[in-house]
């Protein structure tokens, strides 16, 4: 007998609850001002698909067995609650949840009130890898496009390309884009996506809705280099295409610096296979005045404007001689 006693007088009191209504004083209740509260409204969108790992939060008015108590959704997917028993969750929106647990209730107490929070996402894992700020594995807490799932990432980075990598496990289907194959294990389905076709809204159906498991790669974009005597030198995006003319290249670069050589250009360019490089001298002069065709820079090339040594000289020298006279004009005043 001592051991059903608790369970016993937990059922009983449940009952008298139940038939007397929540506004009916109890003996040795709490204050009214000090009972635990459900929340006026879930936490998460009811339509929230639990899953195994999740965390949930149960309030359930006037039952503090059940009240406010973080259950973890175990491995097959169930939770473990006094009266209520054991629950299948994994699967069922918050919503269903909530409504399956006043049923089982019902039994105890006349109108269950009872809310269920996600405080932990877990079931729901996507790894982001690649040129995005926070690479890693993100939780999708509930529905999310592609653009959307990104932004868990914290977006893309500045070198990142205009096109991402998605891959997808067998069991959520076949990813509905029209480059979708699959791998030759058969496990998998892979596919390439356009963020820019995405974000110009040249093809928005592209922006598919992300599946738990999946795994989203963002490649950094391929880089030409402009370095020498140029008004802005730095790193270029090829973007979607695969080359760029040099006069592309100057003109991203802000067109030539005063004392640019642009006769004596050159492209330095990987051997392929190697770390080396090879050096292909180009006239920039007779292809800017248009007398020679236009050089078209591929992935990683270098080009580079060198400095014209007597121009620059002879404009050290001018630049002397404006200061030495303004000194001597300074100094007579």
């Amino acid at each position: 007998m001592s051991v059903k006693f608790p369970i016993t007088l937990l059922v009983t009191s449940a009952i008298v609850s139940g038939v007397f209504g929540a506004d009916t004083p109890q003996s040795g209740s709490a204050p009214a001002g000090q009972q635990s509260k459900p929340p006026a409204a879930s936490s998460q969108s009811g339509d929230y698909v639990l899953g195994a790992n999740d965390q949930i939060t149960i309030w359930a008015l006037e039952l503090e067995e059940i009240s406010q108590k973080a259950l973890r959704i175990d491995a097959s997917g169930f939770i473990t609650l006094p009266l209520a028993g054991r629950v299948k969750a994994a699967g069922m929106t918050v919503a269903d949840l909530e409504r399956d647990i006043v049923q089982r209730l019902k039994k105890y107490q006349r109108n269950p009130q009872v809310t269920v929070s996600v405080t932990e996402f877990r079931s729901q894992p996507v790894s982001i890898f690649g040129a995005v700020n926070t690479p890693g594995v993100h939780h999708l807490e509930g529905k999310k496009t592609l653009i959307e799932t990104l932004a868990l990432a914290g977006g893309l980075k500045a070198d990142a390309g205009y096109s991402v990598k998605i891959t997808r496990r067998r069991e959520w289907g076949k990813l509905p884009l029209p480059n979708a194959i699959t791998d030759p294990s058969g496990e998998f389905s892979v596919a390439e996506v356009s963020v820019r076709e995405i974000t110009e809204a040249k093809n928005p159906e592209q922006n598919i809705l992300i599946m738990p498991q999946d795994v989203i790669s963002v490649p950094r974009a391929q880089m030409i280099y402009v370095m020498g005597e140029v008004m802005k030198a730095g790193a270029y995006t090829l973007g979607e295409a695969p080359n760029l003319s040099v006069l592309e290249a100057v003109s991203y670069a802000g067109g030539l610096a005063r004392l640019a050589s642009p006769q004596n250009a050159r492209i330095l360019r990987r051997k392929p296979g190697s770390e080396q490089r090879v050096e292909e001298a180009i006239n920039m002069k007779k292809i800017l005045d248009g007398s020679s065709p236009t050089v078209v820079l591929h992935a990683d090339d270098i080009l580079f404007i060198p400095l014209n040594k007597p121009k620059a000289v002879a404009m050290r020298a001018l630049d002397t001689a404006v200061n030495t006279g303004s000194s001597l004009i300074i100094f007579r005043r």
